[in-house]
């Protein structure tokens, strides 16, 4: 699925080493800021250790991972809704986005410049905040005009749209985003339409220290406390740690690497599989001799959708999805068995897809 997160954040607070270490595509990265000009994308592996469970069990010629898209975006400075800098590329990389990844510098080092001089994760954040509300008071304010063209034949729809747009407005221009309203489903469609940049979820990665990956610090706790105001979440990663980790060679290398700054296991790991989240995504996974494979839906997706995403034929065609929840392969440990045990259910087009369901597709085309 062509679903995106952008990385976005001031110049030269990680960005750029992070997305390095999470796509291995080596963008530049560098002490100064605007290193970052045309977006770099990476497909990302998303790791799940459910795929790596059923591998062994059904020993497949091949494994294919669910993948998420990661875009670096070029650093924002304050001006940006105004075309400052790159303000104007940013801005409309980041609309093409469907999530936001924002990264704060949180770690003092006097070798690596800041745009303003000094570290203040909060005010970093306020200021790409402010930029991203100035360029949807601008979009805001044509979509009033135009519904004001729209309802003057005293249309109803368009009344109560114009009233949802005019609401979304007066709660920007007080200094919050358009993600902390609640909207109801057909509301959320309209937000949709437009576009809103602060509308599109979003998750906080404090870029810190070696001394602080496992504990944080100061700054940490200052962004943890804005985070939850806004009922966002919070992960703590050190950039130049996960590049350190990222340039070893082997899997021993990494393990060991790893057990000596006392880590489970990479922080990018954790932000893969955050990204996945706030893309409101879920895995399923198809299991035969050829391939094991973990395939992309929407949470909420049916099982036609699901099936969708394999090939299109077998959406239009779907007769029905035979479905073993994938704690009962693991117990039982073949498809086989799963059918011997009664734990296989056939389900019709109604089905909801759960996250970790082992899936086959009857179709018919």
């Amino acid at each position: 699925m062509a679903l995106q997160c952008g990385i976005v954040g001031l110049p030269n607070v990680g960005k750029s080493t992070l997305f390095n270490c999470l796509s291995n595509a080596k963008a530049q990265s560098a002490n100064f800021p605007f290193c970052t000009i045309e977006p770099n994308l990476g497909v990302i592996n998303v790791p799940d250790q459910r795929l790596e469970k059923l591998e062994s069990l059904v020993e497949p010629e091949r494994v294919v991972p669910a993948t998420v898209e990661i875009v670096d975006i070029a650093g924002l400075v304050k001006g940006a809704s105004k075309g400052e800098g790159l303000g104007n590329k940013f801005l409309s990389n980041i609309r093409d986005t469907n999530a936001i990844i924002h990264v704060l510098r949180c770690f003092d080092d006097g070798n690596v410049v800041h745009v303003d001089g000094n570290i203040d994760p909060i005010r970093d954040k306020e200021i790409i905040d402010t930029e991203l509300q100035l360029k949807d008071l601008e979009t805001i304010e044509k979509r009033i005009d135009k519904l004001e063209k729209e309802g003057k034949g005293g249309d109803k729809t368009v009344k109560k749209k114009k009233e949802l747009v005019e609401h979304i407005k007066s709660v920007i221009e007080q200094g919050k985003n358009a993600r902390s309203i609640e909207f109801e489903e057909q509301e959320d469609l309209l937000i949709q339409d437009m576009h809103l940049l602060t509308a599109k979820p979003i998750l906080y990665v404090c870029n810190v220290d070696e001394a602080s990956v496992r504990e944080g610090n100061k700054y940490v706790e200052q962004v943890k406390e804005m985070a939850a105001s806004e009922n966002a979440e919070v992960l703590v990663i050190g950039a130049k740690i996960e590049s350190d980790i990222a340039e070893l060679e082997t899997y021993e290398e990494r393990q060991l690497f790893l057990e000596d700054l006392q880590l489970a296991e990479p922080g990018v790991n954790k932000l893969i599989r955050a990204a996945y989240k706030i893309l409101n995504l879920q895995t399923f996974f198809t299991a035969g001799k050829k391939e094991v494979r973990a395939w992309t839906v929407k949470i909420g997706a049916s099982a036609p959708q699901a099936a969708g995403v394999i090939h299109t034929d077998f959406e239009k065609g779907f007769i029905r999805a035979e479905v073993i929840k994938y704690a009962d392969y693991v117990e039982l440990g073949s498809e086989q068995a799963c059918k011997d045990k009664g734990k296989m259910s056939i389900e019709g087009k109604e089905y909801i897809v759960k996250d970790g369901d082992v899936m086959h597709f009857r179709f018919n085309v």
